[in-house]
């Protein structure tokens, strides 16, 4: 004859393997690995740093509201 079965625990052990092998599958399909992260880090930092030496200083001059000849606008 078969051994006994606990079937309370071999339902439990049946789910426990079930959300295991879930969310192994959602690991591999959803997860971005660290290496990747810390590149796209990277990147972005180093675009930023691109754009900002690319600014334009602004012009010395009139203040802001004030026309070219020296009026100031309503």
């Amino acid at each position: 004859m078969g051994d006994v079965v606990n079937l309370r625990r071999a339902r439990k052990a049946k789910a426990r393997s079930d959300r295991e092998a879930a969310a192994s599958e959602n690991r591999a399909r959803f997860g971005v690995p660290l290496v990747r992260k810390r590149l796209e880090g990277a990147l972005d930092a180093q675009s930023v740093k691109s754009l900002d030496a690319h600014k334009r200083e602004p012009r010395p001059g009139p203040a802001a509201g004030a026309s070219e000849d020296g009026a100031a606008k309503p």
